[in-house]
């Protein structure tokens, strides 16, 4: 055990006085080596054993990247249009997604295989409409009465039919369009072969709120539109970040989008009376599950994501959702992708929770747990994957045209900084700070040019509105070499009312259309030409 340093033995002769401080003794060094429990080696260090280092590869030197001719050309456009042109893609693809999924699926909406419940038998009542409108209607035939109401309330058939009492039923809020066109269609048939007009009977009315049924349809176009955008930003400006934290932002945002959404849509608007609580808990699950599958897309197709992320959850589910109009009237593959898409069964599951009608949430919460899975198989191989891309470009020295573009604004942007500063009498240091330029330095180079195309940068001739920033310091009254910087501060006040030297930064002196130079006092002039001391950031020198 080792002798506490207390009570180590004086090895001096020194006599002890009164008063006086006792000599301290060197302290005595460790014997032991510190505790190394706990700890872990250090990376690149030695392991214990080893008589030598393993040798290290050199990775190999990156051959210089080779541009086609287009590449070099773009790169010696501007910079700030060569990062609108690399954008350009997206009105494009708004536009071709537009004509081929909007204006393709809702040009000519066309009732193809619609299926009819009817009660019983009619084979006059078939015959006639496979006759007058063939391929549009499919029969089938139920026993009871109430099992076709039955399967109309959950959406399989579209209307029932009871030849018996010659009665149409419906769900308008299901499918408005279905129980508007299918019955009258029908009832030209029946009235065609003799039979009296037939009643409807509404079995699930809309309500005086949504008076043709397209609520469900926005606000499902809502949910996704906030999970995919969420993601989408993430997947573009978060590529380094952990999986937690990207799944943290998107339970959190679609939390925040749930309640913004449904309380815009309930209380604020009254598109939707009650069941607040319980759409905030299915958008929420819907949201994330969007999101996990943008998320785990982005990894594959880096800033293009917002491609994608449209076709699967706007261009094509809208249409395909049965929304605005249900699946039999859609033509190939909307009618088929109504199977799939999210949208369809977000509307199902919407018109189930506040109508009463579609079929049950089993269906709608199975598809959302299929896409928040393939949303976290995703990012578990896609984050590897992109990885080493990333490691790849870094060793090859790689870059896109996007990259470079970014790289050449950064480096324009800078410059017209400093040429900002410089037209405002300003100059940036190497260490950041600014300094004021003297006079004979500074000019605003915006007065030429011509009243068309402007000035060197394009703005409209004019001189700068605050002409010199004057700058004054603490003690700038002081004699000797603060002479100038005093005269400097009084001619401020002059022209802006006063103010004295030491005092807060004055208002800009506004220039002149004819100088260039502020102006100057007869006093100020005559004392600086006598003593003939430097002026503006070499004052102080």
């Amino acid at each position: 055990m080792s002798t506490p340093r207390n009570d180590v033995p004086r090895n001096d002769d020194t006599p002890e006085r009164p008063g006086a401080s006792r000599p301290t003794s060197a302290p005595k060094p460790r014997s032991t080596r510190p505790s190394a429990r706990g700890t872990k080696p250090r990376r690149g260090a030695k392991v214990a054993g080893s008589s030598r280092p393993a040798p290290r590869r050199q990775a190999p030197v990156p051959e210089p990247q080779q541009h086609g001719a287009y590449r070099r050309w773009y790169a010696t456009l501007h910079p700030s249009l060569q990062l609108i042109g690399l954008q350009l893609w997206m009105p494009l693809f708004f536009i071709v997604g537009f004509c081929l999924c909007y204006v393709f699926a809702f040009h000519a909406p066309h009732p193809h295989d619609v299926p009819i419940a009817l009660v019983g038998s009619d084979p006059t009542l078939v015959a006639a409409v496979q006759k007058a409108l063939p391929g549009e209607f499919v029969f089938h035939t139920y026993d009871s009465l109430a099992a076709a109401k039955r399967d109309v309330l959950a959406g399989s058939m579209a209307v029932a039919y009871d030849p018996a009492t010659n009665e149409f039923f419906k769900a308008s809020a299901h499918q408005f369009q279905v129980a508007s066109l299918v019955p009258a269609t029908l009832t030209a048939v029946l009235t065609g072969i003799g039979v009296a007009s037939p009643t409807v009977t509404e079995l699930a009315p809309l309500p005086a709120w949504d008076e043709y049924g397209t609520v469900p349809m926005y606000v499902m176009l809502a949910w996704c539109i906030g999970g995919y955008m969420v993601a989408m930003f993430i997947g573009i400006m978060g590529g380094p970040l952990r999986h937690r934290t990207r799944m943290a932002v998107i339970v959190v945002g679609g939390l925040v989008i749930s309640l913004i959404t449904n309380t815009l849509a309930g209380p604020v608007v009254g598109a939707i009376h009650g069941h607040w609580i319980q759409l905030v808990l299915i958008a929420w699950g819907w949201i994330v599950a969007i999101g996990l599958a943008v998320n785990g897309l982005s990894y594959f197709v880096g800033r293009f994501i917002a491609a994608p992320a449209m076709i699967c959850f706007v261009f094509l589910s809208m249409p395909s959702s049965g929304g605005a109009y249900p699946k039999w009237f859609m033509p190939e593959p909307f009618a088929w992708l109504n199977n799939v898409v999210v949208g369809s069964s977000m509307v199902d599951m919407i018109k189930h929770q506040i109508y009463g009608v579609g079929p049950g949430p089993a269906r709608g919460l199975i598809t959302m747990g299929c896409y928040a899975a393939a949303g976290l198989v995703l990012m578990y191989f896609g984050k590897k994957w992109w990885e080493r891309r990333r490691i790849r470009a870094i060793v090859t020295g790689r870059t896109t045209m996007f990259q470079d573009a970014n790289t050449a604004n950064r480096e324009f942007l800078g410059k017209e900084r400093d040429a900002e500063l410089e037209r405002h009498g300003l100059e940036s240091t190497e260490t950041g700070t600014l300094s004021v330029l003297s006079d004979d330095d500074w000019e605003d180079a915006r007065v030429g040019g011509d009243v068309f195309t402007g000035g060197r940068d394009g703005l409209e001739t004019e001189t700068t509105p605050t002409g010199r920033i004057p700058v004054q310091r603490p003690g700038s009254t002081r004699a000797g070499t603060g002479a100038s910087r005093s005269l400097r501060s009084d001619v401020t006040a002059e022209h802006v009312g006063g103010g004295a030297g030491t005092g807060p930064r004055t208002r800009p002196v506004p220039r002149t259309e004819g100088s260039r130079a502020p102006v100057r006092s007869e006093t100020s002039a005559r004392v600086e030409a006598t003593d003939e001391q430097p002026h503006g950031r070499h004052a102080d020198r």
